[in-house]
């Protein structure tokens, strides 16, 4: 019965990464190893449980059967187990967190920072995503998200103050074109696409004046996979880009970047991170939260 467990624990791993190479990586172990389990696994239940080719892995029928019903289960009591670290007199385990990069770098990268010597017996990872992740399906313990972007049947924290986003070229973009003073100027523009990887789509531009909400599909040239990128392309007069205001103003106050439709750009709720309700009294998780809660400064009251 413990070998049963521990190698559907193995064909979980692999069913959600869809992959040997990144299932082994977590459970460190080799991919021959795991695929020698899996195997095993099939042959003693007499049920195919993965279909494998050359690019891709994914669960069978049976393989879908077993994972919808036996995961949740699993996971439970992997939740309990860690609840009894409630016993231990510091708290202590492992904590995956997934998070936008312009989060991860100005809110929890500061943060560990702070939190992680004071807690030696916690570890993290940060995994990097643009994308809506289901936590639960993925096997995060934290995900973080702009407000407005965390499901309703999660636990939400807010972790930072209110964001406010920027439009801005650099003044050779600008040299040979028109600054737009309206949303309605962006077509006439060569903008810079961000692109999602959850569904492969390009993120909309969202803007508000005088309380009229906007979300523009803009076009251009180049296409990037972060923030980061977006701003580069910009500062390379490569077209507009629309990103954190935070992220731009030193480029702004030094001239090597140009803020534009400034009034269209107004602030919104930040980051928030987010868990299941299951996970609630987790002695680690409850470290962390506390350490990420955001506070607003004195004098100001929080929204």
């Amino acid at each position: 019965m413990r070998k049963d467990i521990q190698d559907i624990m193995a064909f979980i791993a692999v069913a959600r990464e869809r992959s040997f190479t990144r299932a082994a990586a977590r459970m460190g172990t080799s991919q021959s190893a795991l695929s020698h389990t899996i195997r095993g696994l099939e042959s003693r239940l007499g049920v195919r449980l993965l279909t494998r080719t050359t690019r891709s892995v994914a669960p069978t029928e049976a393989g879908e059967r077993l994972l919808q019903t036996v995961a949740p289960r699993l996971d439970e009591i992997e939740a309990e187990m860690d609840a009894l670290g409630e016993l231990r007199e510091k708290p202590a385990g492992s904590l995956r967190i997934t998070t936008a990069e312009h989060a991860a770098n100005t809110i929890i990268w500061p943060a560990l920072e702070r939190f992680l010597p004071q807690y030696p017996d916690i570890s993290v990872e940060v995994a990097v995503n643009y994308g809506l992740v289901d936590i639960v399906a993925e096997r995060f313990d934290i995900g973080i998200r702009l407000g407005e972007q965390v499901a309703r049947d999660m636990i939400a924290v807010p972790i930072g103050p209110e964001v406010r986003m920027a439009v801005v070229g650099s003044p050779a973009y600008f040299a040979k074109r028109k600054k737009p003073k309206t949303i309605e100027d962006l077509p006439d523009h060569n903008c810079i696409n961000l692109r999602l990887p959850t569904h492969g789509g390009l993120m909309q531009w969202d803007f508000e004046k005088d309380g009229r909400e906007v979300k523009v599909r803009v076009e251009g040239q180049v296409t990037a996979t972060s923030g980061t990128q977006v701003m580069d392309a910009a500062l390379r007069g490569l077209g507009l880009g629309w990103v954190p205001e935070d992220m731009v103003l030193g480029h702004i106050a030094d001239g090597t970047l140009v803020r534009v439709l400034d009034k269209w750009c107004q602030p919104f709720p930040g980051y928030h991170l987010y868990y299941p309700n299951r996970r609630q009294g987790a002695p680690a998780l409850t470290a962390l939260v506390e350490a990420l809660r955001y506070r607003a400064p004195t004098g100001r009251a929080s929204r």
